[in-house]
């Protein structure tokens, strides 16, 4: 891989859903395009094996078949401080935290609870940057997103003929909402301004809060901001205002829900919390572009809730569409490992393509539909393929805004200060699954606004159905059904 890009990792006991990325600056005023490095050290790939990252204080509890919370959790929980940061007796199970390794052992001897299991941190990315000088930026266009100022490198949405949907008429309804679980949005940056609903974000991580309020207190921001930079460049490639870039579609409504941090780890306890209040507050589609992997045999409750907690989603009419990850592994024939989160039910799960060439960042475009070379694959596994880049250069990488309260991390763990701090506008490159499945949550958003709320079946079923088949003809381990094709979709091509 380019030298200014981070190669995916796999880590002992965990599968890593993770993306390469790096970023860059655009000056509105400078015509020139020129590329150097930020003097901020060499950051690396913060790893953490599943096996030995449990989170240090918050808990996953599940009920016994039938049984309720009862007294017992609010008694511990009030007896040691605790916090419940989210009870569904329905679904079997609670999140808490605050609480020590002892009280959890007594909460799980109480005669309502089945198990309390320790939180587990997946690792997502790492992150390098990059400088870029740029043109200045387009006029956003709600109508014709191929106006953006960047579109020319822009090979993914090309690829999956997105600007053929445009044409047709599909850009998406402000009356459909999909539910980003990451790392945050930058909901002030110019293609996302207006485009994020924050009566609806929240953020699940009060540890990520405390360090927002350390660096960007002074911004006043909605807690939602992002401070890593990995959910507002998958929240562009759904939605976007297109002045810099296209994304799938320009009037979806997005919310935020902040299930990962700054270090590059996300919750699970807190990504089945999210899931959960993405689905009480009217999201048609949720993205996820996170997970890992863990023993079943080890892990029991969390196996338990996540069926749960996937049937809930598609009962109440959301469609989960998620990345299938970057360690090359085979789903189909793991034993007993889980993957999160392609092994749950109803899901949308996407692996990835990207060009095995590029001379330039305009291309042209060696074999945009090849499969990633780190794409998890799996012929019952894998629903359907989207882009999210190649690894022979950065001209073969996804692009798209970075977060102006991203902070840059190094590989001591420690952060250095902004990364993409304001006035600047920078621009982010990645490529991994994390940025194939929001182009299916995109083309899906498309959808709901035809099809109308609450079909999640109808609509996975429309997405496999018109992509296009590569690979072995029918159902293929690594395209499954086909590359997405959002033109065929929507009903703009035949």
């Amino acid at each position: 891989m380019h030298r200014h890009a981070l190669r995916v990792a796999a880590v002992t006991g965990a599968i890593i859903a993770a993306a390469c990325v790096e970023y860059a600056p655009v000056s509105p005023t400078n015509t020139t395009v020129r590329a150097e490095t930020r003097s901020l050290g060499t950051p690396s790939m913060q790893t953490v094996p599943a096996a030995a990252a449990p989170s240090s204080d918050r808990y996953l509890v599940v009920f016994k078949s039938g049984r309720n919370a009862g007294p017992d959790i609010n008694q511990e929980l009030s007896a040691n401080g605790g916090r419940l940061e989210g009870l569904y007796e329905q679904l079997g199970f609670a999140v808490v935290s605050g609480i020590t390794a002892d009280a959890a052992g007594r909460l799980a001897k109480s005669s309502s609870v089945s198990s309390v299991e320790a939180d587990v941190e997946f690792a997502i990315e790492g992150t390098e940057a990059e400088a870029l000088d740029a043109a200045e930026v387009g006029t956003a266009s709600a109508t014709a997103p191929q106006t953006a100022l960047l579109f020319a490198r822009q090979w993914n949405m090309r690829a999956i003929s997105a600007d053929a949907a445009w044409a047709g008429g599909a850009l998406g309804s402000a009356d459909v909402s999909v539910a980003i679980l990451d790392t945050g949005i930058d909901y002030l940056w110019p293609d996302l301004n207006g485009r994020v609903d924050l009566t609806r974000s929240i953020s699940l991580r009060p540890d990520e809060d405390v360090r927002q309020n350390f660096w960007f207190g002074a911004l006043n921001r909605h807690h939602i901001t992002d401070l890593n930079g990995h959910g507002t460049l998958v929240s562009s490639i759904v939605a976007s205002n297109s002045g810099f870039f296209a994304g799938v579609t320009t009037r979806t409504t997005l919310f935020g829900v902040k299930v990962c941090i700054v270090f590059n780890t996300c919750s699970t306890a807190a990504i089945l919390n999210g899931i959960v209040y993405a689905v009480n507050h009217g999201a048609d589609v949720i993205n996820m572009s996170l997970g890992g992997a863990f023993l079943k045999s080890a892990n029991p409750g969390f196996v338990s809730v996540i069926n749960s907690v996937f049937n809930y989603a598609n009962l109440h009419g959301t469609l989960i569409v998620v990345a299938a990850g970057n360690s090359a592994a085979d789903i189909d024939h793991t034993g007993n490992i889980f993957f999160t989160y392609c092994n749950s039910p109803h899901v949308v799960c996407v692996s990835a393509t990207g060009p095995t060439a590029a001379p330039t960042a305009n291309g042209p475009y060696t074999t945009p539909d090849a499969v990633a070379p780190y794409t998890n694959f799996g012929r019952s596994a894998i629903s359907l393929a989207a882009p999210g880049g190649g690894i022979t250069s950065v001209n073969v990488l996804v692009s798209g805004p970075c977060s102006s309260t991203s902070l840059f991390v190094n590989s001591a763990g420690v952060i250095l200060g902004p990364l993409c701090p304001l006035p600047t506008l920078f621009l982010l490159r990645g490529a991994g699954t994390s940025f194939s499945s929001p182009h299916v949550a995109g083309v899906a958003a498309s959808l709901v606004a035809t099809l109308g709320h609450g079909n999640p079946s109808q609509i996975r079923a429309r997405l496999q159905q018109t992509a296009d088949d590569l690979g072995s003809a029918g159902t293929d381990p690594f395209y499954g059904k086909g590359r997405l094709n959002a033109a065929r979709a929507v009903g703009a091509i035949p």
